[in-house]
């Protein structure tokens, strides 16, 4: 099922969006430029954009940790100060040490993967640590509905490990996708990131894969559906990578590839998902199909390399590292 799925993604990928414009070798439906830029203190170190159930946004940047706002933008506190705030925990070392990515749960709990301890760590809501458990080589997580988290590292054997509130392993699934005979190639290809809906599915992005691509499982760890980013406008970015694979394929040299996929949101209500190859929007409906195009820049025509999405039910947010987080109005609610 999932194969046929992939195959089915890749031909509508192929396929011209309507309404687009075709200039410079790109189907590009529009430029997107924000209406404002929010949280005006957050840019370098930019990894993750939570807006979580009880109206408090949740910014992970490093160094200066989960800073939480309020729905009007306020910093109302923040989680994992930089030295030389004072260290309050028992352990002597600061809560928080070089976190790659947050979760937030419904009752306001956030959880961190912090990849320099090596561990995952919930906080309660007042930035008190609850608990914690290893996981090593860490790369993004996602908490799940029923309490469970989801993880992604360097390391493990499939895309998505979930483990139990407890930290303990429940199930692993996702099989790596086979570009290579060389067994490190191709488990950097297979690096990603993870999210989750509130239906309980889970999204796991490939960041380096040739074509950005993203799968859809259900709470089981079933593939449901690819999200493929195909056709002349990814072609450079896909040829150029591919090209590399071929290259490195025959040498001893360790794999060093450009990261092709750089954020990716998912509607919350309609499943749809975002997909950002560094300042390339594209936008695809629950069945895959990629249904519009888009640049996105700054006021003053930056290029935003986009590095987190959330999506709303009016607006997207959009950041980069070092550019901050930017509040754009969602253009399929425009039109």
């Amino acid at each position: 099922m999932r194969k046929a799925l992939g195959i089915l993604a890749l031909v509508v990928g192929l396929l011209p969006v309507a309404g687009s414009l075709f200039a410079g070798g790109q189907e590009i439906d529009d430029d997107l430029r924000p209406t404002k830029r929010l949280f005006p203190g957050i840019g370098p170190g930019l990894h993750a954009l939570h807006h979580a159930a009880n109206g408090n946004f949740y910014v992970l940047a490093a160094p200066v940790g989960v800073a939480i706002f309020d729905d009007k933008g306020k910093q109302i506190s923040v989680i994992g100060p930089p030295p030389p705030a004072p260290v309050t925990n028992k352990s002597g070392r600061s809560a928080i040490a070089a976190a790659v990515d947050c979760d937030v749960d419904a009752q306001g709990n956030v959880y961190v993967a912090d990849r320099s301890y090596n561990l995952v760590t919930e906080f309660s809501p007042e930035g008190k640590q609850i608990r914690s458990f290893p996981v090593d080589s860490l790369v993004s997580l996602a908490v799940l509905p029923n309490g469970e988290i989801a993880v992604t590292t360097q390391q493990s054997a499939h895309h998505v490990v979930i483990y139990s509130p407890e930290g303990k392993v429940v199930r692993e699934f996702g099989d790596f996708e086979s570009l290579s005979s060389r067994a490190d190639l191709d488990r950097m290809l297979n690096v990603g990131r993870v999210s989750a809906d509130p239906q309980g599915h889970i999204y796991f992005g490939f960041s380096y894969m040739p074509e950005s691509l993203v799968r859809k499982f259900d709470k089981s760890g079933k593939a449901e559906q690819d999200f493929v980013f195909t056709g002349v406008d990814a072609y450079p970015e896909a040829s150029a990578t591919r090209k590399e694979i071929d290259r490195v394929e025959t040498t001893a040299e360790p794999p060093v590839f450009r990261q092709i996929l750089t954020a990716f949101g998912v509607d919350p209500v309609n499943g749809d998902v975002w997909m950002a190859m560094h300042n390339t929007l594209v936008h695809f409906d629950s069945e895959g199909i990629r249904r519009s195009e888009y640049q996105v820049w700054t006021v003053k025509g930056l290029p935003i390399d986009a590095t987190v999405i959330v999506v709303e039910k009016d607006r997207l947010l959009i950041g980069s590292d070092p550019l901050g987080v930017y509040e754009f109005l969602r253009p399929d609610r425009q039109r």
